[in-house]
């Protein structure tokens, strides 16, 4: 390709430094393994997943230059993409001058002499109709005549020259002068002007029409005329939509109307603030945090929460979960997604519980723990405390939702913003970093349901996290927005206070710990007593049932009272060594002994001689009293083991009187006739079945048989039908949507591959279904991206949640 050779020529002659800055913003191309040359880095970098994975990085100004660049086309120069963008002032060409440094920097566009722009082909194609314009000209002349274009200069009063090529640039030449096209249309008829103008300030899909049939028949008033003059372009055989070229639509929309650029972003209101207050609120709430978020894992090694049937954890677990750790929702939700996105978490059957990893986490200071949490929060592909789906439902935790590139820049562009306030100022209120976080990152998604203020939730979270603090980027989240992760450990260590070893036990029955408790005492205090408060200060009570539990789990009532000595600030109050010895006392006068079914009689002798018995060792008997036995096998087989040593046992009803045995006679169950082709949605195939060969038939004719039967292809036969698959998507869709019967499969398979739309029944991850119509179908197993025609929007489907599929 000519622009891919272009950017192989332009990268060259870059200087070692300049390309080096192009590889450190391109990591995505320069990764392993490395490339051997600028060509192919140059091809690298003109792969539609290598833009795609830069373009939500792009700030606002980046973006609406590089749109504005894709409908100039391939004749785009810096004077004409300023006169677009309405930068003519001294200031605003110094502001378009650094945005395009800033995209070549990422080798998106490049000059080629002459003030020439070139703009890398991926990136151009992201836009179907940048600024809602058509394509050049010069584009959409391919496969005009040159005939035709004789007769468009002859009507336009132009003497056409002797060559195609020729006449081609005569016409572009012609309809690239704004004022000449203005006067053209001047003069038009009434009703090609409306419909002119109409087009040239609508998007090229509201403004088209479709023609059929015969040339000229459904041609709205004013429209051939607009075509003779190549004002309005057709295919030449007239048939298909009626195109505007962007030359004519700029030329339309007038000198006065302009691309939108925002070249400086926002400025919220700030307020004057010191770097001790800063660091002294985010101090507050990371040691918060920490304490919680251990608080919150500790309770998950204690018992691992459950997970629902359709994935993640529900609404009762994190409430659980909440109330032994004393934390909100948010702070439950970001330490699971945290915790698991550090591997201190991992799926495990229906349960979630810790790794080994977890162990030594937990055995750190609460810096080094915070530390792990707050680097996985800013990778982290969601939002962690996004609690209620777009129909207001709610979602659960650690669901294994698609990862969201929206959500990680969202997150990246509120430090990227946080960081660029001035030194000693802050936000009046944190919710006006909104706006800016929508300047550096456009693409951000910002459709949490909770949200009252852009981005009011992954603000929210950084305030919580203590990355940010009045209204500014505390030194957490500068590391963290800086990737120095040795300094982000070196900062934690030196804002948050050591992990506390001691408690101070009063006499209302009550521990206090300041700070966050270490890992062991805080499991001392948990299983000895129940949390009431967590935080910079965390309050644990005793109770006899408490205490009771502590007893349960093995420890003796010495052993206790050691334990908390040796935890205690200060003496053990004389209530809490009352309330141990009192509870002591009546623990275990009444004992539970696990029994399947029990055993008695009227002679001591005989059950004394069962419990010796060495033939009945397996039973497990246990004597309780002198003519009570229990046995640790069930009924029927504690009965059929004693008949078969020699006793003659009976059996007893939950009543207490002998249970009557009567053997009833034996029957087969009845076999139903046999049905072919049960349950199949394709046809009979022509395939040996067994009961067509005889019972008295021997190998011999049975391979015959075999041979001269028609041959079965060894392709897939899905759902048991007989019936292959007849396209790879159709394979991949069905080995997701199991819901979905064969004919369903093949519709939604179809569907993708001519980009049809379909109408499916859907299961959110809430329980509640709905009824979508899809299209612009794009296939990610196991998800399947499409445009939701219900919300108006792009989603993300699990195919396995697709339940059924009817045409739209």
């Amino acid at each position: 390709m000519k622009s891919r050779s272009t950017l192989a020529t332009w990268l060259s002659e870059l200087d070692r430094s300049r390309l080096a800055r192009v590889l450190a913003m391109r990591k995505d191309a320069a990764s392993s393994p490395e490339p051997r040359s600028v060509g192919e880095l140059a091809d690298r970098l003109q792969r539609p997943g290598s833009v795609a994975l830069v373009l939500p990085r792009l700030t606002l100004p980046c973006l609406q230059a590089a749109e504005a660049l894709a409908a100039l086309g391939a004749r785009a120069t810096r004077d004409s993409l300023a006169e677009l963008l309405g930068s003519t002032s001294r200031a605003a060409v110094h502001a378009l001058d650094a945005t395009l440094e800033a995209l070549s920097d990422r080798a998106l566009v490049w000059p080629d002499g002459n003030e020439a722009l070139r703009m890398s082909t991926p990136l151009r194609q992201a836009w179907s109709t940048p600024l809602g314009l058509d394509a050049p000209l010069e584009e959409l002349l391919v496969g005009t005549t040159s005939e035709e274009l004789r007769g468009m200069l002859a009507v336009l009063g132009v003497k056409p020259p002797g060559t195609k090529q020729q006449r081609l640039a005569a016409l572009v030449e012609h309809h690239s002068d704004a004022e000449r096209v203005a006067a053209l249309v001047a003069g038009a008829p009434a009703a090609t002007r409306k419909l002119l103008e109409q087009s040239a300030r609508s998007t090229p899909r509201q403004s088209l029409f479709v023609v059929f049939g015969a040339p000229g028949r459904g041609l709205p008033p004013g429209g051939r005329w607009a075509l003779d003059r190549g004002l309005l372009l057709q295919d030449r055989h007239q048939y298909g939509p009626v195109r505007m070229p962007v030359e004519v639509a700029l030329a339309l929309r007038g000198p006065d109307w302009h691309a939108p650029f925002e070249p400086l972003p926002p400025v919220p209101q700030l307020v004057p603030i010191t770097s001790a207050e800063v660091e002294r609120e985010a101090a507050v709430a990371a040691t918060a945090f920490a304490a919680q978020a251990a608080s919150v894992l500790s309770a998950c090694a204690t018992a691992p929460p459950a997970r629902l049937k359709s994935g993640g954890i529900g609404a009762r677990e994190l409430a659980r979960l909440g109330k032994a750790a004393q934390a909100d929702d948010a702070v439950v939700r970001i330490a699971l997604e945290t915790a698991y996105a550090a591997g201190l978490l991992a799926r495990d059957g229906d349960r979630v519980p810790p790794t080994d990893v977890y162990d030594t986490w937990a055995e750190q200071e609460p810096a080094e723990q915070l530390a792990v949490l707050l680097r996985a929060w800013r990778d982290l592909p969601l939002t962690p405390t996004r609690a209620r789906d777009e129909d207001n439902k709610a979602l659960p935790a650690l669901a294994g939702a698609p990862a969201c590139g929206g959500c990680l820049q969202a997150r990246h562009g509120l430090l990227t913003a946080a960081a660029g306030l001035p030194a000693g100022q802050g936000a009046k209120l944190a919710s006006e970093l909104g706006p800016l976080v929508a300047w550096h990152r456009p693409l951000a998604d910002d459709a949490s349901p909770e949200d009252t203020a852009p981005f009011s939730t992954v603000i929210r979270e950084g305030e919580l996290l203590g990355v940010l603090a009045r209204g500014a980027l505390s030194p957490l989240g500068a590391h963290l927005a800086a990737h120095t992760d040795e300094e982000l450990d070196i900062t934690a260590r030196r804002l948050l206070p050591p992990a506390t070893t001691t408690a101070r036990i009063g006499a209302d029955l009550t521990a206090v710990v300041t700070g966050t408790p270490s890992a062991r005492l805080s499991a001392l205090l948990d299983s000895m007593a129940d949390r009431e408060t967590s935080g910079t200060a965390s309050v644990w009570r005793f109770s006899a049932g408490s205490i009771r539990r502590a007893l349960d789990a093995g420890r003796t009532p010495d052993n206790i009272a050691a334990d908390l000595a040796g935890s205690s600030a200060t003496a053990l109050p004389q209530p809490l060594t009352y309330l141990i010895a009192d509870t002591a006392r009546g623990h275990g006068r009444v004992r539970i002994a696990p029994a399947v079914c029990v055993i008695h009689g009227d002679e001591p002798a005989l059950l004394a001689e069962l419990a010796a018995h060495r033939a009945l060792s397996k039973l497990a008997l246990r004597q309780l009293a002198p003519t009570v036995l229990v046995s640790g096998s069930p009924p029927a087989t504690t009965l059929a083991t004693l008949r078969a040593a020699g006793y003659a046992p009976v059996a007893e009803t939950a009543g207490g009187t002998v249970r009557i045995e009567k053997r009833l006679p034996q029957r087969a169950a009845a076999v139903p006739p046999p049905r072919e082709n049960v349950g199949r949605r394709g046809p009979r195939t022509t395939a040996t079945r067994a009961s067509d060969v005889p019972t008295d038939t021997g190998m011999d004719a049975l391979a015959d048989r075999l041979l001269k039967a028609p041959p079965i292809a060894p392709e897939p036969d899905p759902f048991g039908s007989g019936v292959p698959f007849a396209t790879d998507t159709e394979e991949i869709v069905a080995g997701y949507a199991k819901h979905l019967s064969y004919s369903d499969v093949r519709q939604v398979a179809h569907a993708i591959d001519i980009g049809a739309a379909i109408t499916v029944e859907y299961v959110a991850t809430s329980g509640s279904r709905t009824v979508r119509t899809l299209s612009d179908l794009e296939l990610d197993p196991p998800y399947l991206e499409a445009w939701c025609h219900l919300r108006e929007a792009e989603r993300v489907f699990t195919l396995s949640r697709i339940h059924g599929v009817m045409p739209a």
